[in-house]
């Protein structure tokens, strides 16, 4: 797999204290990476380094191939980025801030009209900026991050502040963004219920070591639903259910099945009642994601 973003050993200390341990981010091409974890937990840390604002403690950081210790002004040529808040001139009009930043960048001035459409600014382009809903801060934050034409785009903590609208609003444009434009999406958060909404990959970060790291998909795999019986004589009516083919557990005086289909619920029942056991009752329990991740970061058993 092609991976735009690669470090490896990535750490760094702020005297005794330790904020990032040992980081090895592996971000593929064309996907939205969700960066998860705690307040303090070390993202924005580790983003600042990413984007050379911050040198390491330990360790390499790999963009597009490239070391970034090597390569730095090539790399972030290519590279994007929103950190907390957007810088703008109050007093100027949406269209006056990006060219500013046009004339530094260099690029065509027809290149503002492509960015303010993509995040849905057009129509406020002669608005003066002061008079911007913070989701349109934001938009506009984006839209400034976009004007280079990057490949990577990096925002920490895009949607902080915003009303739900402006959440709604901001999740749809990011999810845009790799498919319309093939940009790889690096967006970091310390909500899941927003990650899961956005992100195809997902890394957890907790006290500043990764400890979690694959799709989004292969992390929804821990929420999967769980049956649980009690039944009379649980040990002996497990060990019926194994001799008959039936993966189970017996654990606080419950059965546990691996297999929760619906007709493997109903095997077991029948099963169980064929065998002379007496079944008081089925429960079906499902972890939701926001559990799973509050027990990676407590440090808890989640897997």
């Amino acid at each position: 797999m092609e991976y735009i973003v690669h470090t490896e050993n990535l750490s760094k200390t702020f005297g005794k204290e330790v904020a990032v341990n040992g980081v090895e981010l592996k971000i593929p091409k064309k996907e939205i990476y969700g960066f998860l974890g705690p307040n303090g937990a070390g993202k924005t840390t580790t983003i600042r380094m990413l984007l050379g604002l911050m040198k390491p403690t330990s360790g390499d950081i790999h963009i597009f191939g490239k070391d970034l210790k090597k390569d730095r002004i090539e790399i972030l040529r290519k590279v994007g980025s929103l950190v907390e808040n957007p810088s703008y001139y109050p007093h100027l009009t949406a269209y006056e801030n990006l060219e500013a930043i046009r004339i530094i960048l260099d690029v065509p001035p027809s290149r503002i009209h492509e960015v303010l459409e993509i995040v849905r600014l057009t129509e406020a382009s002669n608005k003066k900026v002061k008079g911007f809903s913070l989701g349109m801060k934001q938009r506009l934050g984006i839209a400034a991050a976009l004007l280079h034409n990057p490949e990577l785009l990096i925002l920490d903590e895009p949607t902080n502040g915003l009303d739900p609208s402006g959440i709604i609003e901001m999740r749809e444009l990011i999810k845009s963004l790799p498919t319309k434009f093939g940009i790889t999406v690096l967006i970091s958060s310390h909500l899941l219920s927003e990650i899961d909404q956005m992100a195809t990959t997902v890394g957890i970060v907790n006290k500043g070591k990764l400890i979690f790291q694959d799709s989004i998909d292969a992390m929804r795999l821990y929420a999967q639903q769980n049956v649980s019986l009690t039944v009379s004589d649980g040990e002996k009516a497990c060990r019926s259910l194994l001799a008959n083919g039936i993966k189970a557990t017996y654990k606080n005086d419950h059965i546990e099945l691996s297999d929760c289909s619906n007709e493997k619920v109903a095997q077991t029942v029948e099963t169980l009642v064929h065998d002379g056991f007496s079944i008081y009752r089925v429960e079906e329990e499902k972890r939701s994601l926001e559990e799973i991740f509050l027990q990676m970061t407590r440090g808890e058993k989640w897997a």
